[in-house]
This record gives C-alpha cells, structure tokens and sequence, in this order.
C-alpha cells in the first residue's frame, strides 16, 4: 500500500480510502467486517463513512456496523483513520440537519456513540450550509476539537468559493480550517476541475473523491452485461447516453491488458490534488481488484487519448474558457 499526506496535515492516509456506504443496505454485517479486516491486512487505514448511511433517519446503520467492528479489539481503532460526516437529517424534528452548532454538538456525539469511540479523526461537513455563518460552524468544531472529540474537519459538495470562504474564516479565527474535500469526480465528472480543484490546491486541502467510477459505468458495464449481467434502470439509461464513449473506452483498456475500473482509478491518482479515491465496495472480489490501480502508470501519450474519450472542461478557470 502507497500513502500520502492528507492534504496540508502530517496524517498519514492510503492512496485508496474504504468506503463503507453499501455496509448495511447492500452488504450484510458479517461481509461488512470481514471486508474491513481485509482493507487493514491489505494496509488501506483511511475510512470513509456518514451518520446519515444505511438511509433510515436517525438509526446510523452503518456507523453502528463499524462501532461493532471496532468494539472487537484487536487495534481496529486505533490502525484506523476513521472519518464520517455530518449535515443530513437525523430526525423530524427542528435542528436535526445541516450545520447549526446546536446539531453539529448533538450530531458528533450520536456519531461517536455509534462508531463506540471517543474520538472522530476527520470529521466531514457533508454539504454546505448557506444558512448558518462560518463563525457558528467554526465555533462549534473549534469546541469539539479542544474537547478531542475530532481532530481534523473536512468538506463534501463544496463549491471553490465555498473552501475559500470557509478557510478565511477560519484563518481569522485562528484555527486550522478544512484539510480535504470530498467531490464528485471520475472520468465523467470533470467539473471540478474548473475551480474546486485549484482551491483545494491554493489552500492545501487533500482531494477525495467520490464515485470515481460513475456508479460503476467506467467499470466495464458494457463486458458484464454481455456476460450477463443485469443493470439497473438508471444504469441502462447512462449507458445508452455515453455508449459511444464506452466502446471506445472499453476498446482502450483492452489495448492496454487492465481492466477499466482500474485504469479509471489509476488516471485520479495521477491527478496531484488527489489524496485517495473513495472505493465502495459490495465484496471482498471488489475490495482486492481494486489494488491493482496502485501499480498502473500512465503516460502523458495515455492520458491524452483517455482525455480524447472524456473530455475535461478544459482546465482550471478561467483559462478553461477565456483567453
């Protein structure tokens, strides 16, 4: 396993970070932690999770599963960089969501006794709030943070002027601000490459991304289905939108003897914003195949015939679109 910095911190995290968002609703408990075992022994110590996953209001289902995972022993805890998230709706009644300090206090403690810990490594905004001010956010993660419940804060969905807007704030308050930024971002989705990316790179955020193989179509979905495989609704729709684009993209790895989804990956931690990839696994067959981006490195030649494919917005802004 390769690691790396994340972002600006002295944290060491690996270059693939487990996401456990299938842990519940898609994988059983007892594949989940067999899943996180592996992820430990194959060196992978950055993981990915959120309050609201498992998707039934206020239970935290996945949290839970890791809490038991963790409550076994055996150094789980501490081997693991744990990071979960924070800003979906936990219940039906009033401050139950988004970023107020009062749900931000209530949201990390339901957080840590869930996860059976006393203490969230990288604690994630999960969307931005544009209805609290930065210095009720900031105070509020300041508190946790003397109190130890958190050590670092990070970002999910933010805009470029959001991370900017976010660390002046915290600058003037004299605190460390955000230090990653979780995006959606894979060969199909570029946007943020206009202005997320060099934010993240102008204030020294560590880049996660999320969905690195568009739900699974840069995985080969054309092979599985001629092997037989059924696809969702929405999966038959994107592929009938980008067809073109996949035969020549799943032509492309085959001339290179790798598998798509590994290719996908490989070009993200190419990228130099991106500290890990979120890799999302149902089962143990995922989790390992998914090692195998590690060792792949592409050209310049290469990655200018997979950009032919899929075609960035042109850059960083405003050069992307002006002189």
């Amino acid at each position: 396993m390769e690691y790396t910095q994340l972002g600006r911190t002295g944290l060491q995290v690996s270059r693939l970070c487990l996401g456990t968002m299938n842990f519940g609703p898609l994988t059983s408990e007892e594949d989940s932690f067999a899943i996180m075992d592996k992820g430990l022994e194959l060196g992978i110590n950055f993981f990915d999770t959120a309050n609201v996953y498992g998707w039934k209001t206020g239970e935290g289902i996945t949290e839970q599963i890791i809490g038991r995972w963790f409550a076994q022993g055996g150094g789980r805890r501490e081997k693991t960089v744990l990071a979960t998230k924070v800003y979906g709706r936990m219940g039906e009644w009033p401050n139950e969501s988004r970023l107020s300090a009062l749900h931000i206090k209530r949201a990390c403690e339901d957080s840590l006794r869930r996860l059976q810990t006393d203490y969230i490594d990288l604690y994630q905004m999960h969307h931005v709030d544009r209805h609290t001010p930065w210095e009720e956010i900031w105070q509020a993660m300041e508190q946790l943070v003397r109190e130890g419940k958190i050590l670092y804060v990070g970002s999910s969905n933010f805009a470029g002027w959001h991370i900017a807007q976010a660390n002046e704030a915290a600058k003037a308050r004299h605190f460390m601000g955000l230090v990653c930024e979780q995006s959606l971002y894979s060969l199909n989705d570029r946007m943020i490459e206009l202005e997320v990316i060099p934010a993240c790179e102008g204030y020294g955020l560590g880049l996660i991304p999320w969905s690195p193989l568009a739900g699974g179509m840069l995985a080969g979905v054309l092979q599985k289905i001629e092997a037989g495989r059924r696809a969702s609704d929405r999966m038959k729709e994107q592929i009938e939108k980008h067809r073109p684009q996949l035969e020549q993209w799943e032509a492309f790895c085959a001339e290179l003897g790798e598998h798509p989804a590994d290719v996908a990956l490989a070009c993200l931690l190419q990228q130099k914003a991106v500290t890990a990839p979120i890799i999302g696994p149902r089962t143990m067959e995922q989790l390992t195949g998914s090692l195998r981006a590690l060792e792949i490195k592409l050209d310049e030649a290469t990655l200018a015939k997979i950009d032919a494919i899929w075609p960035g917005p042109g850059g960083a802004a405003p050069e992307a679109y002006a002189w």
